[in-house]
């Protein structure tokens, strides 16, 4: 009698925790639980995104700053931020590289 007793309490018990678990899982297939589970995946998406966007202007920002150094641009204090200023002997150059060609003129009947 208690062999038959412990089987049914077993069963009945089996039967609850398995009923338990289907209605969960069904009432996660409803279409209001599957639009918040696709709400809260985009909106984690987008908070992912967004973090690596920001890891992607940072580094960019420094690797400017790292080119800048390497070519000797260097911010001007009365420049803005985003405008940097060229060398000083560079500068020069292609001021005096622009003079000599000014000086030259071009007649096209030379060419007959």
């Amino acid at each position: 009698m208690f062999r038959r007793a412990f089987w049914f309490t077993a069963g009945a018990a089996a039967g609850v925790w398995a009923t338990t678990k289907v209605n969960r899982q069904l009432k996660k297939l409803t279409p209001e639980s599957l639009a918040a589970q696709a709400a809260d995946k985009a909106v984690e998406a987008g908070h992912r995104l967004k973090d690596f966007a920001l890891d992607v202007k940072a580094g960019m920002s420094q690797r400017e700053d790292e080119l800048n150094d390497a070519l000797g641009l260097h911010q001007d204090p009365d420049r803005p931020d985003n405008v940097t200023a060229l060398p000083g002997p560079r500068l020069r150059a292609i001021q005096n590289d622009k003079t000599t060609h000014s000086n030259l003129s071009y007649n096209r009947n030379e060419d007959h």
